[in-house]
């Protein structure tokens, strides 16, 4: 089946049992990789394995009729990462999760894949609170972080079924894009309130898809109607 995004599973049971497809010997086990900042794993070249820490923005699945996974995003003080997750795992938003996986390129956007054996809930808690960025600067530097933005819906929405519906806003710095998945039949959020003109704050996932950087919220909570500018 194709998928907006193909995502790719890797062998890491493999890596974490410390085998391989020739099963390596006990003695040679290979030790867990090292735990970064998240920055430092986004900046790791593709097929590289790596361990994080964070807190969880996204919930896993939140995405999967675009992804086709069950993926989940993972946010620290030095950014934000999407992990590619092929098995359905509960892991609650703001739990504190340690990850080791496989750098990857998927549709352009920097992931880190593992499997169900990958994530491990840490005691702890944390609100990840979006950060507040103009509709025109969203882009790399934002990648992999929960953020918000406040403007006009500067057109009108683009269906992109089965995946997802594309909506637009412009706070006068540029137009983004607002990708909004599918819960079963029904967008997370309210896309009829999208009219153009109307004035929104969105907050979301900023992700990349090929060229295209965009914003995908997460629930109906993440669409709030705001008044309309001052003439």
């Amino acid at each position: 089946m194709h998928h907006r995004a193909l995502l790719l599973v890797f062998p890491l049971a493999a890596l974490l049992a410390g085998c391989s497809d020739n099963e390596l010997p006990q003695s040679q086990e290979l030790p867990p990789p090292d735990l970064v900042p998240i920055a430092e794993a986004r900046a790791l070249g593709a097929n590289q394995y790596t361990q994080i820490e964070g807190f969880v923005s996204v919930t896993p699945g939140t995405f999967l009729t675009a992804t086709g996974d069950f993926g989940f995003a993972v946010q620290d003080d030095t950014g934000g990462i999407y992990v590619s997750l092929y098995d359905e795992l509960k892991i609650l938003i703001g739990a504190k999760v340690r990850v080791i996986g496989q750098i990857q390129q998927v549709s352009k956007q920097t992931v880190l894949v593992t499997n169900a054996s990958g994530p491990e809930i840490l005691q702890g808690v944390e609100a990840v609170t979006p950060k507040d960025v103009a509709t025109g600067d969203v882009g790399e530097s934002t990648e992999g972080q929960l953020v918000r933005v406040k403007g006009l819906v500067s057109n009108a929405i683009v269906e992109d079924k089965p995946y997802g519906i594309k909506a637009y806003v412009d706070d006068g710095s540029g137009e983004v894009e607002i990708y909004v998945c599918f819960a079963g039949e029904k967008p997370l959020i309210d896309t009829t309130k999208l009219t153009k003109g109307a004035a929104v704050e969105i907050t979301g996932f900023s992700q990349q898809y090929l060229d295209r950087y965009e914003i995908a919220p997460r629930g109906a909570a993440d669409l709030v109607l705001t008044p309309p500018p001052s003439p």
